[in-house]
């Protein structure tokens, strides 16, 4: 390591040459990475609502679909916009009464099993289809168009809609979370370092591993939108402490009499075995994320420990390049330090260990009950402004329609014709269905079935498969939604065990469940590797569990706040904010139970050696948690998007929980399980001197 860090120092001007050079194909790659934005495309395959839009997409060619609200328009108006909204690339199908009877029939006149689909009053509703699923690009740019088309009194709502709305919004906002989260983070670290040009020194070092992490995502396919929104601003947030060590380990170096060159090499070695420990826990963290069944998980997981690393390499290559070609100006703009080290607060901690300990026992019930109980929302609209074009369309789907979002049924081919009009019937009589559309229904309000055009028929049996949609007033992820999918399964089953329900609702419901079981296993994952790293490297069985018990009562405080605020936390937060808080700050509580061990090898009693490890470590953790909280914290103020807005919400949050938490509960388990420590670790206190022969003679 010494023979790099020599060649790192020596060569430091070509190391800066090759990385401004390597963001040109990063940025390449960052433009040429596809973004995904509908969420529900990361549930498992193998789940019946992901069959049920296979065969939407690759049969029917309805994945993609919104629905257009039309009040008072003329019927000669609505025909003409019918055919201008066919025109349009990307567009499949425009579904409206004219594909089934002349327009010119009044809709009075019409039978009661097509007024009640397409009219309502003075509004009308087409359904648009498209060749493509929701998220892809060809729907993206047909949706654009359409709303470029759409007159005054017209409304686009739908699954497609939202999507679509999702991507300009979170594309507009994404360059705020990057550009706040620098300014906040500078100013933290103005106040935590020295030096005025050090915080613009580590930024620049980090903004090279971001770049390359961003750029190199072209390699994974795919990333999602959450994922693209939150990877600079969190590796920014989670990589910052390893800048710090570096700079606090060559000034050090320079202190004890060494030359700038010398001083940089030790610090490389140094700071290299430290860093990398200390970045195992954070890129542990998120690769549990990849034990989800929704594979959003392992999408963010990847991403975020790719930058992990990525922000290691950077730290101990570019970032003493750039440190020892600005050593001058560095070192001759400082000023004092605005985070001091916390020493009353350490000694009062030490004195009142009991009593800390005492209250965070009781403060571990209510928050333990009300983590369990705060409310979740696991659809998209209830993450936009409600003044966006998707979510007022949407609405007044349901004002118009009483529709809040329709299933599609699949059934195979066999099943009679009779027998669907059977199950339609039955539907309709269940709570909430404010209509079925099937092709049966057609025919049976009297309609001959050569009337109904060929482009009809296919809309509604193609590929082995008979298809037929049902509306309803019910909200996705409610339990009376669930219930229904439930009432509708156990019948189209009883007439096709192999029949399927596609669509947002179902694709919802499938989401709640999956979320619930990924929870399980993404908390047990994490807590499992991270604990194995701290027992490897502390060689004990009780530092990891006190360390991870600390963290996990910050977890527990910040994750049961909503219930006490009345907060409604979207689903993904409930599975992620754990994971990314104990990987990211259990550093802290690492830092702490290191210089505890470093004052009992140095002679010290357990209670000196907690005060003076948490008088020392207390600047440090400061300074990163404050770190962390700014970039985070910046995106929360920001963004529009609830479903952003909240995750990073509770990530600054539990920044500074997590920093309170080590600071001050961190101590008192150290002094109350001290003794404990020390005979469940391997050599705590250091290796027992072997024998001399002398010694051993006598």
């Amino acid at each position: 390591m010494e023979r790099l860090a020599r060649w790192i120092v020596k060569c430091r001007v070509l190391i800066i040459i090759v990385a401004v050079a390597l963001l040109v194909p990063s940025a390449i790659g960052y433009i040429g990475t596809y973004v995904n934005y509908d969420i529900l495309t990361y549930l498992p395959d193998d789940l019946e609502s992901m069959i049920g839009q296979g065969y939407l997409e690759d049969d029917f060619n309805m994945a993609g679909t919104a629905m257009v609200t039309i009040e008072n328009m003329e019927t000669n108006d609505l025909l003409a916009l019918k055919e201008q909204l066919e025109q349009i690339p990307g567009v499949d199908k425009v579904l409206w009464q004219d594909n089934v009877l002349d327009a010119s029939v009044p809709p009075e006149m019409l039978p009661d099993e097509i007024s009640s689909i397409y009219y309502n009053e003075n509004a009308t509703m087409m359904m648009v289809t498209f060749t493509d699923k929701s998220a892809s690009d060809s729907t993206m740019k047909a949706l654009e168009q359409i709303n470029a088309t759409l007159k005054e009194n017209c409304f686009m709502g739908g699954m497609s809609a939202i999507v679509a709305d999702t991507k300009n919004l979170a594309e507009s906002e994404m360059p705020f979370y990057v550009v706040v989260a620098v300014v906040l983070s500078a100013i933290v670290l103005m106040l935590g370092m020295k030096s005025w040009l050090v915080p613009f020194i580590f930024i620049a070092g980090i903004g090279f591993a971001v770049a390359y992490n961003l750029g190199t995502n072209i390699f994974l396919g795919q990333v999602c939108y959450i994922t693209k929104s939150l990877a600079a601003v969190l590796q920014l947030g989670v990589t910052m402490d390893f800048s710090i060590f570096l700079l606090h380990r060559y000034d050090e170096e320079k202190e004890n009499g060494m030359n700038s060159e010398d001083a940089m090499v030790h610090a490389i070695v140094n700071t290299f075995t430290s860093i990398s420990g200390s970045s195992l826990t954070t890129i542990a963290g998120f690769l549990a994320m990849c034990t989800m069944s929704l594979t959003l998980g392992a999408d963010i997981g990847i991403v975020m420990a790719k930058g992990v690393v990525l922000g290691v390499l950077s730290t101990v290559i570019i970032l003493p390049a750039l440190i020892l070609f600005f050593d001058k100006p560095i070192h001759k703009y400082t000023h004092r330090t605005f985070i001091p080290k916390l020493t009353k607060l350490s000694a009062f901690v030490t004195k009142y260990h009991k009593s800390v300990l005492f209250f965070s026992v009781l403060l571990f019930i209510p928050f333990a009950i009300a983590q369990s109980k705060a409310d979740v929302y696991y659809t998209l609209t209830d993450s936009l402004p409600a003044d966006l074009p998707s979510v007022m369309g949407t609405n007044e789907l349901k004002k118009q329609f009483d529709m809040a979002t329709s299933h599609f049924v699949i059934l195979d081919d066999s099943v009679e014709g009779y027998q669907i009009r059977d199950i339609c019937k039955q539907i309709e009589k269940m709570d909430g269905i404010t209509s079925v559309v099937a092709y049966e229904k057609f025919l049976g309000s009297g309609i001959p079935e050569e009337f109904i055009p060929d482009d009809v028929k296919d809309s509604f049996a193609k590929g082995g498969k008979k298809m037929f949609m049902v509306n309803t007033s019910m909200k996705p992820a409610t339990p009376e939604l669930s219930k229904q999918l439930d009432d509708i399964n156990a019948l189209i089953k009883s007439y096709d065990k192999n029949a399927v329900i596609a669509g947002e609702g179902a694709l919802t419901n499938d989401l709640v469940k999956v979320s619930d079981q990924d929870f399980k296993n993404v908390n047990i994952s994490s807590i499992a590797v991270v604990f194995l790293i701290i027992a490897i490297v502390f060689k004990s069985i009780s530092i990891p569990v006190l360390l991870v018990s600390a963290i996990e009562f910050a977890i527990m405080i910040n994750m049961g706040i909503p219930y006490f605020t009345g907060n409604t936390i979207p689903f993904i937060a409930s599975i992620v904010i754990g994971t990314i808080q104990l990987g990211a700050t259990v550093d802290y509580a690492i830092l702490m139970t290191t210089r505890f061990q470093e004052e009992r090898r140095a002679g010290n009693g357990i209670l000196e050696s907690v005060r003076i490890s948490a008088e020392t470590s207390s600047q440090s953790i400061i300074t990163s948690g404050l770190s962390f909280f700014s970039a985070t914290m910046g995106v929360a103020l920001v963004s529009k998007i609830e479903l952003i807005k909240s995750l990073c919400l509770m990530l600054a949050r539990g920044a500074i929980i997590s920093m309170v938490v080590i600071l001050l509960v961190m101590p008192a388990i150290l002094i109350v399980f001290g003794k404990l420590i020390e005979k469940t670790s391997i050599h705590f206190l250091g290796k027992p001197e072997k024998p001399s022969k002398e010694r051993a003679i006598q």
